[in-house]
């Protein structure tokens, strides 16, 4: 293999991978990406065996062949060159040469025969969805996700289609630790069944992935299910995500329904309050009481290390007065996802989980357990 690239679209298409591609790992030949030049391409290959992505820069090949070095030691180096023409030659010994008028570097490399069969696809028929939708899915339910590995279908954010209309399909993503749930419902473009509708569980990782794709495209992206993985495709970049097997639980229990009471409370005044109290409250509980009656919200908390707090906001209730504890961190998350600059929080009593919904997208439903005081 002999070929000369820009270095920038070298760099640019190396930081794809730099993710994906495991630090630490049982198969130390997961550390590295395969390179390969051919047809007027450099194609680059890099995954963890649960998610795997491919993409390809134009090349002036002078030479075709394959190529497999660490890729944090070849995208730190390209990082640190100075911009223009980059040579690559593989060596007899499966080094690679990275070659400037000014500067040379031979990075070990292996032979690509152990690199491990790449993941593939037949699937003709995508669902078409606009980056922005599909992120904004993405960013509402993905801090829900469990971190506990011993639940590993929580481990995931739900996907799934809900109902085909004249205006196009419903589809859902829900997200849930046991503590926590967000929901979301958008409506695309008809002709959108392409989808399975028993839903399928993506990987945080995978999403995290998916999320970086979304962010560099300004337009549609394609997507399908074929088997055990996901498909993405976005111009030549195309990602494939091992699903998470199991069944996802009945979320809709988690969700209390017909809730008396409601506060209507700015999303700023609230989001920035709670940071402030929380900063004395117990360091991993980060427990806070919410005092409603009146028109007012008094917010406290209360570490016998560090001390406590208190503040007081004025919000629209008229209901039962009320004291309940939730966990600050919870409600922030939900305050970071939200555009909307009004919330609507619904409760019913202390024991009871609450619901927190942006006024203007009630397609997004964030649920939070309440703590005992």
């Amino acid at each position: 293999m002999k070929i000369e690239v820009d270095k920038k679209d070298l760099q640019t298409l190396l930081g794809k991978t730099q993710n994906i591609v495991e630090k630490r790992t049982t198969m130390p030949v997961l550390v590295n990406v395969l390179l390969e030049a051919r047809d007027g391409f450099l194609k680059v290959f890099a995954t963890d065996l649960e998610v795997s992505l491919t993409d390809q820069i134009e090349a002036n090949i002078e030479q075709d062949g394959r190529v497999v070095v660490n890729a944090k030691s070849l995208f730190d180096i390209i990082k640190e060159l100075p911009e223009g023409p980059t040579e690559l030659e593989r060596q007899d010994n499966h080094w690679l040469k990275v070659k400037q008028p000014k500067a040379q570097f031979n990075i070990v490399g292996i032979a690509p025969e152990e690199y491990p069969v790449f993941p593939t696809y037949s699937v003709d028929k995508f669902l078409k969805i606009q980056s922005a939708v599909l992120s904004e899915m993405i960013e509402k339910t993905i801090y829900s996700v469990s971190t506990d590995e011993t639940r590993y279908h929580l481990n995931g954010v739900y996907f799934q289609r809900q109902s085909e209309a004249d205006k196009g399909a419903t589809f859902r993503m829900v997200a849930t630790d046991g503590h926590r749930l967000s929901l979301i419902d958008k409506i695309l473009d008809a002709g959108s069944s392409e989808l399975k509708s028993d839903g399928v569980i993506i990987p945080r990782k995978g999403l995290n992935e998916i999320k970086k794709v979304l962010d560099q495209v300004d337009g549609e992206v394609e997507i399908a299910i074929e088997g055990a993985q996901l498909v993405l495709q976005s111009g030549s970049t195309i990602l494939m995500i091992r699903l998470i097997e199991g069944k996802y639980p009945n979320y809709q229990q988690l969700i209390p329904q017909q809730l008396k009471q409601r506060m209507v409370i700015k999303t700023s005044d609230l989001k920035s309050s709670l940071k402030r109290v929380s900063l004395l409250s117990n360091q991993k509980s980060k427990g806070v009481t919410l005092d409603i009656q009146n028109g007012k919200l008094q917010i406290t908390s209360n570490n016998p290390e560090l001390g406590d707090a208190k503040e007081e906001l004025e919000v629209d209730y008229s209901g039962e007065p009320m004291k309940v504890g939730f966990n600050a961190k919870y409600i922030l998350d939900v305050l970071n996802s939200v555009n909307d600059e009004v919330i609507h929080f619904e409760l019913n009593d202390q024991l009871s989980p609450g619901i927190i919904r942006p006024e203007q997208d009630q397609g997004y439903t964030c649920v939070v357990m309440p703590m005992r005081i």
